[in-house]
């Protein structure tokens, strides 16, 4: 049997506001406990909610930027349950008129295809406090605490449609919605703090059926690449399950990253569970023409729009485009290291080669960057010159990253200058031909068209001889005239 996968996601992203959404209280990530909280995150008797006019700023532009509806009037429910961490014992959300209502954006995938996502709504809640459990005993016995510092920090839900086919598209969709939160300024988009959180509801059918089935809901998913394993790995549940004729339970599910698997935390509740209904300390927020149209055209440069640029300013492939403009502090390197050198191309391929590949072994972002854009730019202005040879270039990298210094410092500190001298390598050359006298007879009996990759042979020694520094054009231009008057 041929299994589909159905995935919609339910992205929490928190609004980088100074306060909170209907509250005065600050919002400083990593305050300690319960000193950004006020009377009214507090539940407090007689107080009332009063509304961030900034949360609903930033919300109407994300939902500009996912051409998306916008609610001229949106209403704010009571979402009644009962968490200890939620004091009022109900969560002030948005339900039957959101401020973001329908829109769509596009994800590109690896193998450079790309399709399009609906976005059902996003709407504006408030975020609930967070439960704390620290062990303080010698006996091991633990205690519970509670942290309100959380409790009514703006959130925006955003819901897809249920349009993702594998975990691959789920997470191209999530790091879109990350680029464009991160674009506007509305978030700082960082997962490991929990300003973006994601749900992930999942379900299978057979291939070519057209109803959906009994999906489960992945909860709280903090990463990328926890995303990815935990769709694969509750799919591979559901499959196996339906394949032994067993049912599906509708129920929200937790993602173990140490053990790899899915576990039931609960049944899923339904809309009627909650018992919505209007909140009655609220009234309902209009947003005017005038309003939609002053931020539609305030609005930044987002990486749709970035990536063409790239693809028709730099010249750049679709998809090293698509690469460079997923962060914007990637995209702004970019164009520094561009501007800089003179070389998009080779500072693209450096970014996505060798700088990459450092962030990545040290587990960094580009702002952490050990070489920075300037220094990049200096180094592939160096390789454009001539003064060194590729090969090079990646040793004067690592001792740039290693705090050495910009290149020129390496290059002049580690006597790494590249020889060009056509007097001094034809003296290679020679010695190279000299010592070479089966190589050199194999490439005169040689077809004419399998001589130049036997050049190689020569080349080789001659860079060894001069420890990686000859030019290697020179070297390739002196050695054909030479090998070529042997024939």
């Amino acid at each position: 049997m041929e299994w589909e996968i159905v995935i919609g996601l339910e992205v929490h992203v928190q609004l980088a506001t100074k306060s909170k959404l209907f509250s005065g209280a600050g919002t400083r990530f990593g305050a300690p406990p319960n000193t950004q909280a006020c009377a009214v995150d507090l539940a407090m008797p007689g107080t009332l909610p009063v509304p961030n006019a900034e949360a609903f700023r930033y919300a109407a532009m994300f939902g500009l930027a996912m051409n998306a509806e916008i609610g001229r009037r949106s209403v704010f429910e009571r979402k009644n349950y009962f968490y200890p961490d939620l004091p009022k014992g109900y969560q002030t959300t948005q339900l039957a008129e959101p401020i973001v209502g329908p829109g769509e954006i596009e994800i590109h995938l690896e193998d450079n295809s790309s399709r399009k996502v609906r976005l059902h709504h996003a709407h504006l809640e408030e975020d609930a406090g967070k439960s704390l459990h620290e062990a303080v005993f010698e006996s091991g016995q633990g205690m519970s605490g509670i942290d309100l510092n959380r409790a009514g920090t703006p959130l925006i839900e955003i819901v897809s449609e249920p349009d993702m086919r594998s975990a691959a598209e789920a997470v191209a969709y999530l790091k879109k919605i990350h680029s464009i939160v991160t674009y506007l300024g509305i978030s700082d988009g960082d997962m490991s703090q929990g300003s973006m959180r994601c749900d992930a509801n999942v379900s299978v059918r057979l291939k070519g059926e057209k109803e959906l089935g009994t999906r489960t809901e992945l909860k709280n998913i903090n990463s990328f690449r926890f995303v990815d394993k935990a769709i694969k790995v509750e799919a591979e549940r559901q499959i196996d399950i339906l394949e032994d004729g067993g049912s599906i339970v509708q129920e929200t599910r937790l993602y173990d990253s140490d053990k790899n698997e899915t576990r039931s935390m609960r049944s899923k509740e339904v809309a009627n569970d909650y018992r919505y209904f209007p909140c009655p300390d609220l009234l309902p927020v209009e947003l005017d023409e005038n309003y939609i149209e002053t931020l539609r055209s305030d609005m930044p440069e987002l990486p749709d729009a970035k990536a063409a640029r790239f693809r028709e300013q730099y010249r750049l492939s679709a998809y090293d485009a698509d690469q460079l403009t997923q962060e914007l502090a990637t995209a702004e390197f970019f164009e520094t290291v561009a501007k800089q050198s003179g070389e998009p191309k080779l500072a693209a391929n450096w970014m996505t080669g060798e700088l990459a590949a450092l962030l990545n072994r040290e587990e960094i972002s580009i702002e952490q960057s050990p070489v920075s854009a300037e220094h990049l730019a200096g180094l592939i202005a160096r390789l454009k010159d001539g003064t060194i040879s590729s090969k090079i270039a990646k040793q004067v990298f690592e001792a740039i990253a290693d705090g050495e210094g910009d290149a020129d410092t390496v290059i002049e500190k580690r006597g790494l200058k590249q020889v060009s001298d056509t007097g001094a390598i034809e003296k290679m050359v020679d010695e190279v031909i000299a010592n070479s006298a089966k190589q050199v007879e194999n490439y005169r009996n040689a077809d004419e068209s399998k001589r130049p990759k036997m050049m190689g042979y020569f080349v080789g020694q001659i860079m060894k001889a001069s420890k990686g520094q000859a030019n290697p054009q020179v070297i390739n231009r002196i050695l054909k005239e030479k090998l070529d008057a042997l024939l």
